[in-house]
């Protein structure tokens, strides 16, 4: 029973809904600006990665400090020696440190933190993937007691009824969080002939969210090689189809003021750079493995 409540409330929240929100705009969409696209790409990988470690850490972290743990950090994943009662507990301290550094992202990028186009880009990736990576675990735990989630909720022995819960504020939360960050790329990165009209957002959020997005998931796949191939790919395709779909659906019906005028993109240079030395560290210093003890 469980398991069907949540499924359609998965099919409603993150199918349904984006659809029928997008069907509701009007206009077309419009060309997009290839620099911003490209360099919202690089900057979604290098955000998605450091979250992704960032969540990592801090599973390894509470393990690291419990007497009879001994966790070893890897690139795409953790994982431990010895026993501890508190073991499952620590393993949702990740998905937690995740929401946190995605809400402290977005809470800045809302106080207009970030003087140019890629600091602002940064902080809204950022978010949305702390955001994004959290919330889906939830439900995954919810339905799945093997996984993180589910571990730290069998340690606080919650029921059938607690998880079905925990799990729709979850997907109820992923709208509402979409429309949130939607309005913070709009305000904070639109300039005000592209967030004029409705048109006009659904076009800016094309190029500077949706597709970057789908053409980062090929990058981001390289630095989870190597692993089974649906650890390497379904992480990445969950958060960013998640979320983008819910911030392209409602970017025509976005309110947000703009921060000022037209965003000019600058050089690719460093992202490119911060993307590639990241990728390095993953696979020549994680890949190997980091001991925590």
């Amino acid at each position: 029973m469980t398991a069907a409540v949540i499924a359609i409330a998965v099919i409603l929240i993150v199918f349904a809904g984006p659809l029928l929100l997008a069907a509701a705009a009007p206009g077309r969409i419009m060309a997009w600006n290839w620099k911003l696209t490209v360099m919202s790409a690089l900057i979604y990988v290098l955000a998605f990665n450091l979250t992704f470690f960032i969540q990592e850490l801090f599973l390894v972290l509470p393990k690291a400090f419990t007497p009879g743990l001994r966790p070893t950090l890897f690139h795409n994943n953790h994982s431990w020696d010895g026993s501890s009662p508190l073991a499952s507990l620590f393993q949702g301290t990740g998905a937690l440190a995740t929401l946190l550094s995605g809400c402290i992202c977005a809470i800045l990028l809302g106080r207009g933190v970030g003087r140019s186009v890629t600091h602002r880009l940064l902080l809204f990736w950022m978010a949305y993937s702390g955001i994004f990576m959290a919330l889906p675990q939830i439900v995954i735990g919810a339905l799945s007691g093997q996984s993180d989630i589910g571990m730290a909720m069998a340690y606080f022995d919650l029921g059938a009824t607690s998880k079905t819960l925990a799990a729709l504020t979850a997907l109820a939360l992923i709208p509402l969080a979409a429309a949130w960050l939607g309005s913070l790329l709009i305000g904070q990165l639109g300039g005000p002939a592209l967030s004029a009209s409705a048109q006009g957002r659904q076009h800016f959020v094309l190029g500077s969210a949706t597709v970057p997005a789908l053409l980062a998931l090929p990058l981001i796949a390289l630095f989870r090689i190597p692993r089974e191939w649906i650890e390497v790919l379904l992480v990445p395709v969950v958060v960013s189809f998640v979320g983008v779909a819910w911030i392209q659906a409602g970017a025509w019906r976005s309110s947000s003021k703009t921060r000022g005028g037209d965003a000019v993109v600058g050089s690719l240079a460093w992202p490119i750079v911060a993307a590639l030395g990241l990728l390095l560290l993953f696979q020549l210093l994680l890949r190997p493995g980091v001991r925590f003890y």
